[in-house]
């Protein structure tokens, strides 16, 4: 597997992404920033997350690579794979940068393979069912940079703070 996976994620204080396989709070900046960056890529994600899309359809323009166990299941417009040996198979021979976009298991699993990782903080907590490992807690991520906190049009303050990996 190629170690140059790029997590993104949005965060609030205690690490939550989400809840009832809803983003926790829905930034519109954001939401556009992940679009620019991801169009043209792989997204990485799981079945939950790609069913939390708008009329659970794969985003366009990119990828759609969905791991899951479910030897069953497929989708229209998106690539199926079920472990990491598929995956890497699939992603591996790509020249697309390839992004892990959720949710959390797919997040912990894919985690050891990511050199970077772009996190939207949220100011603030909330009641989230699922987490995103504390990457300033994390042994072998480091904090390359920390932007001002903004306000989104919907009245959320956030600010982007990227993490690369260490080795040794």
């Amino acid at each position: 597997m190629r170690k140059n996976l790029i997590l993104i994620a949005a965060v609030d204080r205690n690490w939550g992404i989400g809840k009832e396989n809803k983003l926790l709070k829905p930034i519109p900046e954001d939401l556009k920033r992940f679009s620019q960056l991801t169009k043209g890529n792989i997204i990485i994600v799981g079945r939950k997350t790609l069913e939390s899309f708008r009329d659970k359809k794969p985003l366009p323009d990119r990828i759609n690579v969905v791991l899951t166990r479910d030897r069953n299941y497929t989708c229209e417009g998106a690539v199926v794979v079920h472990d990491l040996e598929e995956l890497s198979n699939y992603i591996d021979c790509s020249a697309a940068k390839a992004f892990v976009a959720g949710g959390e298991s797919v997040y912990n699993l894919l985690l050891p393979y990511c050199s970077t990782a772009l996190i939207t903080k949220i100011d603030g907590e909330f009641d989230a069912d699922t987490h995103l490992v504390n990457l300033d807690e994390t042994l072998g991520f480091k904090k390359t940079y920390e932007g001002e906190w903004q306000e989104s049009s919907t009245g959320i303050r956030f600010k982007y703070v990227d993490y690369a990996r260490t080795y040794g």
